[in-house]
């Protein structure tokens, strides 16, 4: 059995924007990583930081379809998607899935974390959005110590 890491939120804005603060690295950069070696783009390769972490992370097998679907992987176990649905009053509901690894202890604790991880990152993306606030600025620095 595959354990699965799952968030959603809806966004008050249009699709195209959310499809574009999620690949789009200059937005991304307001509310989730600190840099990124270039946009998500399907086939390439692209190295993201994140401020609480010293680590680089590679984002490779990078799938696009324009205002509908991300995907991509991180962790060589897993693949995330990332789904966009505009609804009717042109608000936009993302959809992320992190999935691919084996049920065990240790990777249940992971995808309870992961869980929480990327309802964080809707969080940041929404509140980035529709607000302008940057809420993951000095969010973590309590882990760098």
């Amino acid at each position: 059995m595959n354990l699965e890491s799952n968030a959603s939120i809806q966004i008050q804005k249009p699709i195209n924007e959310v499809y574009d603060g999620i690949v789009n690295p200059e937005k991304m950069v307001k509310y989730f990583i600190s840099e990124s070696t270039g946009p998500l783009e399907t086939g390439k390769e692209v190295i993201w930081k994140f401020p609480e972490f010293p680590e680089r992370f590679p984002i490779t097998a990078i799938k696009l379809k324009e205002n509908e679907s991300i995907s991509f992987v991180w962790d060589p176990d897993t693949v995330v998607t990332i789904k966009l649905e505009e609804l009717s009053d042109k608000s936009t509901v993302v959809r992320v899935r992190e999935s691919g690894k084996e049920f065990s202890e240790d990777n249940l604790k992971w995808a309870l974390e992961n869980s929480g991880g990327w309802a964080n990152f809707l969080a940041c993306l929404k509140a980035y959005l529709e607000y302008g606030i940057q809420l993951r600025r000095g969010a973590f620095d309590f882990m760098r110590k």
